[in-house]
């Protein structure tokens, strides 16, 4: 119910601000708390998930990408490089969660696992409104790759995807330049 509020509060403002003829404040595609949710249901699937004796069934490596932003590389790579880093690394994301969810027995992992691949279609769809080429066709990083490394329990997965979001992604967004304000 409160989730029902908060987006009547967020679209009457919208309205308001249209209303008066402004400029909307920040394209709603563009607004942190979009990729606030993800990250919360992220971080809310680890948590629920992290009692599940023995990861709930689940054996096997996934490979997921690495979480850390080295700020000095990032200045140097272009929305598009930083774009294709994020996509491979949710394609992998979506590729491990498939892995999981085929493994699992219990529905309400299933479900959790569910709505997480859910999320990861619908931030690849938050890049292509952002007009950020969509780069899903081409090779996920191979294993082995600089750019991957290997976990071998769920809680693991769960804690690295949660940290991509809060990292990677959030930097992409933040820095596309569909999202910049102009200050005309």
């Amino acid at each position: 119910m409160s989730s029902i509020s908060g987006l009547v509060a967020v679209l009457l403002t919208v309205l308001q601000w249209a209303g008066r003829g402004l400029p909307s404040p920040v394209r709603p595609i563009c607004d942190p708390r979009v990729l606030d949710r993800f990250i919360m249901e992220a971080r809310d699937t680890e948590n629920a998930l992290r009692g599940c004796k023995a990861g709930c069934g689940v054996t096997g490596t996934f490979v997921v990408p690495l979480t850390n932003v080295d700020f000095v590389v990032l200045e140097t790579k272009d929305t598009e490089e930083q774009a294709l880093e994020v996509q491979s690394g949710l394609f992998l994301f979506g590729q491990a969660l498939g892995a999981v969810r085929e493994s699992v027995s219990r529905a309400a992992v299933k479900s959790l696992i569910d709505n997480n691949k859910s999320n990861i279609h619908s931030l690849g769809q938050v890049l292509r409104s952002l007009h950020i080429k969509d780069l899903s066709l081409s090779p996920a990083p191979a294993v082995g790759d600089s750019a991957t490394r290997k976990v071998s329990s769920l809680s693991e997965l769960l804690r690295v995807h949660t940290n991509f979001l809060r990292g990677k992604v959030r930097l992409l967004l933040t820095n596309a330049p569909a999202c910049q304000q102009n200050s005309t």
